[in-house]
């Protein structure tokens, strides 16, 4: 074990609305939580056809997914601020 390990943990809230006859909708929230100031919430959707099978499992997954996707643009454009106001120059980052 490093003595410089951190912990993070990201939390996802997943909620499922019934929109009648456009289908239902899944939306996720991905809730990370660092040692420090830093709580980001990335946040994504998926739709469900009214005349496909209904498999929850299906939109929660792909909710999350996109929710961690979001998480995870926003923590590289985070970093990039912060390398930014370290060096006072214009950062580029590849994801």
């Amino acid at each position: 074990m490093s003595m410089h390990e951190r912990k993070w943990s990201v939390e996802i809230v997943i909620d499922e609305h019934d929109a009648g006859e456009a289908g239902s909708r899944t939306r996720a929230q991905a809730r990370l939580r660092t040692g420090d100031k830093t709580a980001l919430i990335g946040v994504g959707t998926a739709r469900r056809n009214p005349k496909d099978t209904e498999i929850p499992e299906i939109g929660d997954e792909l909710a999350a997914a996109r929710a961690l996707a979001d998480l995870a643009h926003q923590l590289i454009e985070a970093t990039v601020a912060d390398l930014e106001a370290a060096t006072r120059e214009h950062i580029h980052l590849e994801a």
